[in-house]
């Protein structure tokens, strides 16, 4: 009977530390980028590169920015936030509901209850030399 109950106990602590937004929701969400005109090579202030359109996973609690380049063009920047969203609130109100504060701890410190926003990025590219504005499209020949 005590080692039934120490199971219980055990099953019971395991229970109580688990996360309901890091389960349902997990720390990474996929993030994409795009540019007007395509093709540009992507740096994140995070290390990662890609060639837009792409799409990364990213932890969700990491802020960080976006830097676009291309040949004839301006390079351009964006900033990425992460904000708690509707999804990770829910999951966060469960969590305090079914598994106690130390889940809720959890799910506050490790981005589960976050999502990057803007996603999709888009950044439209300007031409080098143009007044401003987006990059104006090439001229068809008659």
């Amino acid at each position: 009977m005590t080692r039934l109950m120490r199971l219980g106990g055990v099953l019971l602590c395991a229970a109580s530390l688990s996360a309901c937004a890091t389960i349902t929701r997990g720390t990474r969400q996929n993030y994409t980028i795009e540019t007007d005109p395509a093709g540009a090579n992507i740096q994140l202030s995070t290390g990662q590169q890609c060639v837009s359109p792409c799409t990364l996973r990213l932890k969700r609690k990491d802020e960080f920015t976006v830097t676009a380049t291309m040949e004839g063009y301006e390079p351009a920047e964006a900033q990425v936030e992460s904000n708690v969203r509707a999804g990770g609130a829910a999951g966060m109100a469960g969590n305090l509901i079914a598994g106690g504060i130390i889940g809720g701890v959890v799910d506050a410190t490790n981005g589960s209850m976050n999502d990057l926003v803007p996603n999709p990025l888009r950044i439209t590219m300007v031409r080098i030399g143009s007044a401003s504005g987006p990059a104006e499209p090439a001229p068809q020949p008659e």
